[in-house]
Parts: C-alpha cells; sequence; structure tokens
C-alpha cells in the first residue's frame, strides 16, 4: 500500500460530515470472480465510523457478488466543491436494520420515493485513505487538449467494433466523468481519475498523462484495467480492457487501452452489452 498517498487509517470528523452529504458521487471498486477490476456508482458511499465505510443498496448489480467473494474494494467519493477522497476498504457485513438503514431510508432521495427504499446496509472496514485533494482542473483541461491532438495524429486502428456510437460520442464528452482503474499490488482496486480519456475509435480509448500521469505511469503494459464514464445526469457505462503501455508523441507521453467489454451499470437492469450475450428463450415460467 502506497502510504505517501494513502497516509490516513481513520476518518476525522470533517471526513464524516464531507462524506455524509447527499448530493455527491461514489465510484466503488470491487475484483470479479476472474481477478478483474469492476466499477459502479454507489451514490450512497459514506463514513459510518471512523473506521467504517458504509453504502446503501437500492438496486442489484454484479459488484453485491463481487464483494461477497472478494473482500477487497477501492473506493472515490467527490463532493460538488469537486474535491475527493479514495482509499480502500475490506467488506465485512450487510445488515437491513440499524441506525444506518434508518439513515438512509430517512433522507428525502428514499424518503418520498414510492418506488425503492434502500433494502440492505453494507459495511466495510476502512485500510486506509487519502484524505480530502481537490482536482486539478488546470492539469485536467490540459491532458484534454493534449488527448484531443494525440488522437488526431494516430488515426482509427480498430479491428473490432467494441464501441456502440452512443457509447463513443459518450466517452468523447469532454465534460463527463471517468475513473479508470486497475488492481494494484496488494490486490485492491486502485482508483485514479482520467476525465481526459476518449476515444480513438471504435476498440480503443486514449489519453495524456498530462493528469495524474505519475499514477498512470505505475500501470504495467497488458494490465487489464476499467474505466467508468459518466455525466451528472446519472447516466454512465463501464469498459474494460488491457492497457498498452506507455507512448510518446511530439513530446507528450499518452496510454491506450485496447477494449474487449462493455457494461451498462444503468437502471433499470444492469446488462453486458460486448461481447453481445446472445436471447434464450424462456421454456419454463
Amino acid at each position: 500500500m502506497n502510504t505517501t498517498r494513502y497516509p490516513h487509517t481513520q476518518f476525522s470528523d470533517q471526513d464524516m460530515i464531507d462524506l455524509s452529504a447527499s448530493m455527491k458521487i461514489g465510484i466503488l471498486g470491487t475484483v470479479n470472480p476472474q481477478g478483474l477490476p469492476h466499477l459502479t456508482l454507489i451514490t450512497t458511499l459514506m463514513a459510518s465510523t471512523p473506521e467504517k465505510v458504509v453504502w446503501g443498496q437500492f438496486m442489484e448489480g454484479v459488484s453485491k457478488k463481487h464483494v461477497l467473494q472478494n473482500p477487497k474494494t477501492g473506493f472515490l467519493v467527490m463532493g460538488l466543491d469537486k474535491s475527493y477522497r479514495r482509499g480502500f476498504a475490506n467488506y465485512d457485513h450487510a445488515t437491513n436494520a440499524g441506525k444506518d438503514y434508518d439513515f438512509y431510508n430517512n433522507t428525502p432521495l428514499f424518503r418520498y420515493n414510492a418506488y425503492f427504499g434502500v433494502h440492505r446496509v453494507h459495511y466495510m472496514d476502512l485500510v486506509a485513505h487519502s484524505g480530502k485533494y481537490p482536482l486539478p482542473m488546470n492539469k485536467i483541461v490540459l491532458a484534454a487538449i493534449q488527448t484531443m491532438i494525440v488522437k488526431a495524429l494516430n488515426g482509427k486502428k480498430e479491428k473490432n467494433v467494441v464501441l456502440n456510437p452512443w457509447t463513443q460520442a459518450f466517452f468523447d464528452k469532454i465534460d463527463n466523468l471517468k475513473f479508470l482503474s486497475y488492481i494494484n499490488a496488494d490486490g485492491y482496486p486502485e482508483i485514479i481519475p482520467v476525465i481526459q480519456a476518449q476515444s480513438l475509435d471504435r476498440e480503443h480509448l486514449i489519453f495524456s498523462f498530462g493528469a495524474y500521469g505519475r499514477e498512470l505511469e505505475e500501470i504495467t503494459a497488458n494490465t487489464t484495467v476499467a474505466i467508468f464514464g459518466m455525466a451528472l445526469s446519472m447516466e454512465d457505462v463501464l469498459v474494460r480492457g488491457t492497457f498498452e503501455g506507455i507512448r510518446n508523441l511530439a513530446g507528450m507521453k499518452f496510454g491506450v487501452v485496447k477494449l474487449d467489454w462493455v457494461y451498462n451499470s444503468m437502471p433499470p437492469k444492469p446488462v453486458q452489452i460486448y461481447p453481445e450475450v446472445p436471447m434464450e428463450a424462456v421454456r419454463e415460467f
């Protein structure tokens, strides 16, 4: 564990206040049964105690199964002020009662929702967290411009049509948020903001190292990475592929991910988009 990047083993009182805000972005990183990274939008992520991370479940999804098979998780929580905290935690247990259960179901989002509420609360033991950091917007804007330049100079090289037109256009929107995850040496999903990421073609994503470059340089070639894209309108999509290593062009350092998997994590039904899952006839009711 990088103790310089993640020096805190407890949440402070201010951490707990900030993380309890109802309007925030929460990203949970899990490890799937194949040992690959998976990212999920969990807006209910917060600190229950100085040593506990908690989140409320109101829909089904594969991440809830992942934590039962592998307790190692990563998380990132970003507030409306564009500052964030990220870290690691070990999954512990779930319950459908208690003070946190009552807290979630008495928030405006769930208290006045006639269709669903939080039906299960999940608890994780905090391993370490970064503390509060602002998004480096100047670096991100520069990295986005560099990504566009590199993209224009590289040209298309797709062999497989992995991204459909909607997904490609979604990743190309500069104001959409994007987060990359890979499994670090300790077995935890590391989460790095890559807001500058864009599509190179319909099989590759590309991103400049102008923002979070030192962290991106730690990813070795041929590592499987996941990239989660989301809009503030709560649209989101998850892709996964192979990091093809560090490249240089016109003095700019960048990375390319060759995609091989796409997942729709939005309600009402999370489902794999690519490779396409064949439809099966229902024969028993």
